[in-house]
């Protein structure tokens, strides 16, 4: 059974297993990376960011209807009922797993509709179908409020004329073996669709409406996140749209952190995308070169897949990438996780890779550069001991990649440096 969002989000961990050989002794640089990934994932989760959105807001007397819609739409529920309480009189949620919190019984008439991801399935279209019947049904005298989340573009889907299951399958096995750009991929959904691409927000005519996005993709467009599921209709509408979380703001609390503990930190400004493999060559480098301690990146990147790939995910194959580079070098440390906490088509959020993760993975006699050719890194990484777990996280906004250079005995050192962290970001 699955934890409470809030409970998994609080809970990073590094898998060991009986095939990694480990001291005996744990790593706290490894301890230090897992508590600043989860200071990154609570900046962005969905619940403290709608709260924040919806408070002190001045509102109508009307009662309000919600849906949300995505992998982080059970956390971003509770925000909006921590923030609107009894103003909330029915509630629609559409998500990948069956909701684990208590709390969203007290939403009044809450239906609750699972779809598929990361490949649409019949649970998608008929969860389509529902939200399409839901909007037809508002009544004149609520205010709707959408809360919008990554992953709605495979949960939530209503094809247009001609375009089947099959052909939604497809494009998403096409986009896997490419290696396509969420961008690009969430554009080509929209042309198959009578919901995405702003279509949603046309069947309210003129009526108002709200519209709270976590985004997962680049420039945090509303005409991009979810394939544009209430992205702006073609010819206009009443829709007040605001993105309240983005990898921006994961990347930013990680430095803070990392710089209150008297880290040197560098985060990158711009959002990194494009393939895995060489992304991990330049993440190896500039912490190499880097004067900084602590590097902090965000984005997304992308794997073209084999024919027949194994078990992995895009981060997972970043960080057996970067193993390779920083193999030797003890003060190097590097941690690629996705922040919902799943990673392609396993149950881990990525992993934490450092100088003897090549080492280990040689002890049960597994080959680095085989296990890449063959997108198979989580069963390397679940070798070495490297993979890392946080359960579901109650947000989406993306990839991050944390490079830690220090040395082993130097994180007790830290303490001495707190309150001094305007000076050490650079």
């Amino acid at each position: 059974m699955r934890r409470s969002t809030r409970a998994a989000s609080g809970a990073a961990s590094s898998k060991s297993y009986a095939g990694a050989e480990r001291a005996d002794r744990p790593d706290p640089r490894r301890e230090l990376l897992l508590a600043l990934l989860r200071t990154g994932l609570n900046r962005v989760e969905g619940r403290r960011c709608v709260r924040a959105a919806l408070e002190g807001r001045e509102r109508g007397r009307e009662p309000v209807w919600l849906a949300a819609v995505g992998k982080a739409a059970e956390s971003m529920a509770l925000g909006a009922h921590d923030a609107l309480g009894g103003a909330i009189e029915r509630a629609l949620l559409i998500t990948r797993d069956p909701p684990t919190s208590p709390e969203l019984a007290a939403l009044p008439g809450l239906e609750v509709l699972l779809g598929a991801h990361p490949l649409p399935d019949e649970r998608s279209l008929a969860a389509g179908e529902r939200l399409l019947a839901w909007v037809d049904a508002l009544p004149g005298a609520v205010q709707p409020l959408f809360l919008i989340s990554g992953g709605a573009s495979s949960l939530v889907e209503v094809p247009v004329a001609g375009v089947t299951l099959h052909d939604l399958e497809e494009l998403t096995h096409r986009s896997f073996a490419e290696g396509m750009a969420i961008g690009e991929l969430n554009r080509q959904r929209a042309a198959l669709s009578r919901i995405k691409g702003g279509r949603l927000a046309e069947r309210l005519g003129d009526r108002p409406a709200r519209a709270l996005f976590i985004s997962d993709v680049p420039e945090d467009d509303p005409r991009i996140i979810g394939s544009g599921l209430m992205g702006p209709a073609a010819g206009g509408d009443r829709v007040e749209r605001q993105v309240v979380a983005s990898v921006d703001q994961a990347v930013a609390a990680v430095a803070e952190a990392g710089a209150e503990r008297g880290l040197l930190v560098q985060a990158s400004s711009r959002r990194f995308a494009g393939d895995a493999m060489r992304l991990a060559v330049r993440f190896a480098h500039e912490l190499f070169l880097s004067p900084a301690q602590l590097c902090v990146w965000g984005g997304e990147s992308t794997v073209a897949l084999p024919p027949h790939p194994g078990r992995g995910g895009r981060n997972q194959h970043l960080a057996l990438a970067a193993a390779r580079l920083i193999a030797g070098h003890a003060e190097l440390l590097l941690l690629a996780a996705g922040t919902d906490g799943i990673d392609g088509v396993t149950e881990d959020a990525g992993a934490l890779v450092d100088a003897e993760s090549c080492a280990r993975l040689a002890l049960a006699e597994l080959d680095v550069e085989q296990s890449l050719r063959q997108a198979d890194s989580a069963r390397a990484l679940e070798a070495s001991g490297d993979l890392v777990h946080t359960g579901p996280t109650g947000t989406n906004v993306g990839d991050l990649v944390i490079g830690l250079k220090l040395a082993s005995d130097a994180v007790h050192k830290l303490g001495a440096l707190h309150g001094s962290s305007r000076s050490r970001v650079l």
